[in-house]
């Protein structure tokens, strides 16, 4: 599993079947101060927790400036792919496997792509800003907030989700600060500064924006919550609200397996949608906090998500918690009305990136536990059929130019 999934010693309780349906109300805000999951990294010690919200401005970005680089022709659907087992990402053509890599800082993690063609990266060290027309990094961000020192692994400090807002303006990234809570920083995309960090769970797995761009969702795996940025809390104005989601309820804590990874935002109506073993499907509203289950089929472990314009739902199934009675690694493709399709998939997996036409999956082989690869598999989604491509070193996050 991706960092923190893992128990440092036996597993979380006993999972129970998935009832139909079940509403769960908001839980009150909640300040986590208890400790990081027993595995952490020895190079990763606690900090502090994250300071209040701010609209202070940091330093600048050091860094190269722009370069004057020849532009590279990238072919058509070309991939990006971040390379946690290495300081770099990889531009991966999914007809023929890896073309070209990039350093862009320690154990690279989340990736967003903007229309300009920019590629915004969570390291360990800051926010990689990657021209993909020239293959290059063209700044590095530090973050505001102290995550102790530079560290790889699972439990690693520094950025893991990101994502930017629907006008490229902002990127918005979930900064790990081992021991304690972390943050959300907010980074000015023109000025390559960050302009603002706000409090969040534990553990900042993945971020979401709102379609209208109002709000940010920020799914911290190690306080089963997600917390609810208003965009305005960037500069000082509104404030959070935490969801707890938590379908087999917060037993067994940091060594629970039973936590949530990632999550989309569904097109039709914006709830949230957070996969559980392939047995459950959390719909939060996150304007009422009220969270929905649905029954899941694929009986697996499951992290990374995608979701396309029409609603359907990819999600990755990285194989058992228990080999003696749960099901292989796969790729589950849910349609809006609920109905199910499960691919096997060979090996563990992590994240999906879906093609501009919807008819292909690209799921990253680059677990962070035992049994990662260093490539992707191509899904088929007509026929199901798959391929395994090489893609740089344990990658992790992907998207598609």
């Amino acid at each position: 599993m991706t960092p923190g999934s893992r128990p440092s010693a036996r597993p979380g309780p006993a999972r129970r079947r998935a009832p139909q349906r079940l509403l769960v109300p908001a839980a009150a805000v909640l300040a986590l101060v208890t400790g990081c999951a027993s595995g952490a990294d020895a190079g990763g010690q606690a900090s502090p927790a994250s300071a209040p919200a701010t609209s202070a401005r940091p330093a600048p970005a050091e860094g190269p400036p722009t370069p004057a680089g020849r532009p590279v022709t990238n072919p058509a659907g070309t991939l990006l792919v971040a390379d946690f087992g290495a300081d770099t990402v990889t531009f991966v053509d999914p007809a023929k496997g890896a073309i070209a890599s990039v350093r862009v800082g320690t154990a690279p993690y989340g990736l967003a792509f903007g229309a300009d063609g920019r590629a915004w990266v969570a390291t360990a060290e800051g926010v990689a800003v990657v021209d993909t027309r020239t293959r290059e990094r063209i700044a590095l961000v530090p973050y505001a907030t102290d995550s102790g020192p530079v560290a790889t692994g699972e439990y690693r400090g520094g950025g893991m989700g990101i994502a930017l807002s629907p006008d490229g303006a902002r990127a918005y990234v979930g900064v790990n600060v081992p021991g304690g809570n972390g943050t959300l920083e907010i980074v000015d995309t023109r000025d390559l500064t960050v302009t603002g960090t706000v409090p969040v769970g534990r553990r900042p797995f993945d971020v979401d924006v709102s379609r209208d761009g109002a709000e940010v969702y920020v799914t911290n795996h190690d306080s089963f919550d997600v917390t609810v940025v208003p965009a305005a809390a960037a500069g000082g104005e509104g404030g959070t609200r935490r969801i707890e989601v938590a379908p087999y309820g917060t037993e067994g804590g940091l060594g629970s397996w039973l936590k949530p990874h990632y999550a989309v935002v569904r097109p039709s109506d914006g709830r949230l949608l957070l996969p559980f073993e392939g047995e459950r499907l959390a719909e939060v509203d996150p304007r009422t906090g009220r969270t929905e289950i649905r029954a899941m089929t694929a009986d697996t472990h499951q992290h990374g998500a995608a979701v396309t314009p029409d609603g359907t739902l990819l999600v990755v199934g990285t194989g058992p918690v228990d080999p003696a009675s749960d099901q292989g690694a796969s790729l589950t493709v849910r349609r809006p009305d609920g109905t199910e399709r499960i691919i096997p998939l060979d090996g563990p997996h992590e994240n999906v990136a879906v093609s501009k036409d919807g008819r292909t999956a690209y799921v990253t082989g680059g677990f962070t536990r035992d049994g990662s690869w260093d490539g992707l598999t191509v899904v088929d989604l007509a026929s199901g059929g798959t391929r395994r491509v090489a893609a740089g070193e344990r990658p992790l996050g992907v998207v598609v130019l």
